[in-house]
């Protein structure tokens, strides 16, 4: 052990008479503890929410979406081919490395009206027999049953007897009407449940000599979907594409492609290929980009936290700076004799930087540890739960070991900046004077 150390040691063992420099040494670790130990929790429960927030918007949203500035576009198998790598006649594989999968997509604003309500919804028609789970909580062979098309073009318009809606067995409705896959928070709106009937009416119908003549279509709901944002569910509605095309009054033209991809950070880039393969009358946004102000607001959020609760962090160093000022009134004699015998400024210096470090890096390793504990405890046991106006039932938990290692560096560095002054004036102590009047 060098003399440094050892002389550090013996001075953090207060004698009697300094029991009042050792309690504020205590409070200084406690402080120090406390401070690291609530910012470990606290990022992990922002990391956590934005991980939750990211995996339940991606449960209904593709990863990025490719549209033309002209609007809808009809040829977008020639897009798709132009994606995938068919050279060789292999349709599953693309060449746009990263993609693993892509869709055509519908988008309209409808009014879906049921026997009991009536509300404005976002439509999205689908293609289930693409293979992807484009809705959360849905396999692909659900989607394939949920949402089979209609099997006539007349859209089974017998609109004119409302009551004939709740008529027949369930088996005939679910025969003879397309399928519809609902939010729950919408279903709540026009009083439906899993079975019954609802109509869609769209703009997109036809003109007539007494004006125009929005498009309705009967659909029978076969599924309900809870995506956990109230966002989608209480706006979305999911119908099979070419029920979507027919409602819409689209033909054979989408909205846009949805793709999918195995790399969710890599989407900015991969939309930038994509785009850049097609032309220039093609345009893309990804998942981050369509959610910029969520995920921008999460993450100011966690830097405000961050900063806040450094605060504590702050507060238990001055006490550090305290405790070795005083330390060093109380060792004036022992600086001047250390001076006397030859001890040189730098050797002072690293005395006190080490006390203080001591002490900084006990509070440091103490809550980064509890906070680890805590936070691994509150994952595995969900033992905080929160109230039902909260997306998320119990705190969401997710511990990033950088946040963790920054955290800790940041305590460390704050902790040895409070100890650069009083060792400094230790260091500039005169030997003479200090043993004159110490």
């Amino acid at each position: 052990m060098s003399l440094e150390f050892f002389i550090a040691g013996k001075y953090l063992k207060a004698k009697r008479k300094e029991g009042f420099i050792s309690l504020i040494t205590l409070l200084s670790v406690a402080g120090v503890t406390v401070g690291v130990m609530a910012l470990v929790i606290v990022i992990a429960v922002m990391s956590g929410a934005e991980i939750e927030f990211r995996r339940r918007i991606l449960g209904v949203e593709p990863h990025i979406l490719i549209m033309e500035y002209a609007g809808k576009f009809s040829d977008y198998k020639d897009v798709v081919d132009k994606i995938k790598n068919i050279a060789d006649g292999d349709k599953s594989s693309f060449t746009i490395k990263g993609v693993t999968a892509i869709s055509p997509l519908v988008f309209g604003q409808t009014m879906i009206r049921s026997a009991s309500g009536l509300s404005g919804a976002v439509v999205r028609g689908i293609e289930p027999d693409s293979g992807i789970s484009i809705i959360k909580g849905f396999t692909a062979e659900e989607l394939k049953l949920k949402l089979k098309s209609s099997k006539s073009d007349d859209d089974k318009n017998g609109l004119n007897n409302q009551n004939n809606e709740n008529s027949g067995s369930k088996d005939n409705a679910d025969r003879d009407f397309p399928g519809i896959i609902m939010g729950r928070e919408l279903a709540k709106h026009v009083g439906v449940t899993q079975g019954d009937k609802v109509v869609l009416m769209s703009p997109g119908g036809m003109i007539s000599p007494v004006g125009h003549i929005p498009s309705m279509t009967r659909f029978v709901v076969t599924a309900i979907f809870d995506s956990g944002m109230y966002e989608y569910d209480s706006s979305l509605a999911y119908i099979h594409l070419t029920d979507a095309q027919k409602l819409m009054g689209m033909r054979d033209r989408i909205s846009a492609l949805g793709v999918w991809v195995d790399d969710l950070f890599a989407s900015a880039k991969i939309k930038d290929e994509i785009v850049k393969s097609l032309g220039s009358n093609f345009y893309g946004r990804d998942w981050m980009e369509i959610n910029q102000s969520l995920f921008a607001a999460l993450k100011l959020e966690k830097t405000a936290m961050f900063v806040i609760l450094t605060l504590i962090i702050l507060v238990a160093a001055f006490n550090i700076a305290s405790a070795l000022i005083m330390m060093v009134m109380e060792k004036t004699r022992d600086i001047a004799v250390f001076k006397a015998m030859g001890a040189t400024d730098v050797l002072i210096r690293k005395i006190f930087i080490i006390q203080g470090m001591i002490v900084g890096l006990t509070g440091t390793a103490l809550g980064t540890l509890g906070g680890v504990v805590v936070s691994v405890l509150l994952k595995k046991y969900k033992f905080i739960e929160l109230p039902a106006a909260y997306p998320f039932s119990t705190l969401p938990i997710q511990l990033e070991y950088l946040d963790v290692v920054v955290i800790a560096l940041a305590s460390v560095v704050i902790c040895f900046l409070s100890t650069i002054y009083p060792s400094y004036k230790a260091s500039k102590m005169d030997p003479v004077e200090a043993l004159r009047y110490g």
